[in-house]
């Protein structure tokens, strides 16, 4: 049972909510993802409790349950609870906060244990849930647009009219990109894996679109940007990262936030065989070079940037105020219940998903 509002408002009691969570207990396949019961505290001071309708998934998380992601090491260990987003409604608050109450609509970015039907969440990193989104649309937002607004906003500064070429263009982090290039009026060149995403990449707003599965990936770069890219997104890691770098024209930047292709696309277990060869194989880049090619590269780790609470603020401000005036808005999303959660991990693994995939406790 959740917390009475009386009880829920003051959050100077003991009193415990029951929750029901995904719990990590030790590194491996799908069958690491347990779902289990829980007691979950009042929120402390300047906490807020909130009963999650919707969670969303990220890759990040499926490289948690594989204890490759050195965040969730470092900063948690084993057990843990993946999940970065969620979206619902707030259930109690604890002292300090005067500005939400119990029934608030509300999202919200965590350090881990989104995969939760209830959980407290720090107060700097709750918002006020738009009217016009739905609790899944809500979930789905958070960590893919501040990953984008971070990229773009903080690192890249990309310029109207700058061509900018952008891996997995129908993913979450990449659909999303996609929609805050085109804002800023560049031209985009959205690569895809499969013919069943070139349409969705379409509608998202890029100008060109290579499918990667069809068509040699950089013989059609080039040929769209002979001179090069003001701009390379790339999360793919090794398969792709040296020739991001080579098509860029003087003064491009390369942007890596993630390694996708190290990680397997079936069976849910690394292969450390690979993983060692695909570290090897990393492009390594010389300062030297840089500064004689005229090109930067420029790298995050999202999870490591939540102390910087006036960058996360400023992003959710920049949220609202694009999706008020229409200037991008949510992507396509897929929905599994809790209890799937195995099915979600399978399916973002296999780089086949379109859009944004999300949990409902």
């Amino acid at each position: 049972m959740l917390q009475t509002q009386s009880a829920a408002s003051t959050a100077k009691t003991t009193m415990l909510t029951e929750t029901t969570k995904v719990v990590i207990h030790q590194a491996g396949s799908y069958d690491r993802l347990k779902v289990e019961k829980a007691d979950l505290a009042a929120p402390k001071a300047d906490e807020v409790q909130i009963e999650v309708r919707a969670t969303g998934v990220n890759y990040a998380d499926v490289v948690i349950r594989m204890g490759l992601y050195a965040s969730a090491k470092e900063l948690v260990g084993w057990p843990i609870t993946p999940g970065f987003e969620v979206a619902g409604v707030v259930t109690a608050v604890g002292s300090g906060v005067s500005d939400l109450k119990p029934g608030d609509r509300v999202m919200g970015v965590t350090l881990f244990g989104g995969y939760s039907s209830a959980l407290n969440v720090p107060r700097k990193q709750v918002f006020a849930l738009p009217e016009s989104l739905s609790f899944v649309e809500g979930a789905s937002l958070p960590a893919v647009f501040m990953t984008g607004w971070f990229a773009l906003h903080f690192l890249a500064h990309p310029r109207k009219g700058d061509r900018v070429l952008v891996h997995s263009a129908a993913g979450g982090v990449g659909g999303t990109l996609v929609q805050l290039l085109k804002r800023q009026g560049c031209e985009v060149v959205g690569v895809v894996g499969g013919s069943h995403k070139v349409e969705a990449a379409r509608e998202l707003g890029c100008d060109h679109v290579i499918d990667k599965s069809t068509e040699d990936l950089w013989h059609r770069a080039e040929a769209i940007s002979p001179r090069g890219y003001d701009l390379v997104l790339d999360a793919n890691g090794v398969a792709t990262l040296k020739q991001s770098y080579d098509h860029l024209r003087p003064a491009g930047k390369l942007v890596v936030y993630g390694f996708s292709t190290m990680m397997p696309k079936t069976g849910g277990r690394p292969n450390y065989l690979k993983l060692a060869v695909d570290y090897l194989r990393t492009p390594r880049f010389n300062p030297l070079d840089l500064t004689n090619e005229s090109k930067s590269v420029l790298a995050f780790n999202l999870s490591y940037l939540f102390e910087r609470n006036e960058l996360l603020h400023e992003a959710m401000s920049d949220l609202n105020d694009w999706l008020a005036a229409g200037e991008i808005r949510p992507l396509k999303t897929t929905t599994y219940p809790l209890a799937k959660v195995a099915n979600a991990h399978r399916d973002i693994e296999s780089g086949k998903t379109v859009g944004k995939l999300i949990l409902e406790p």
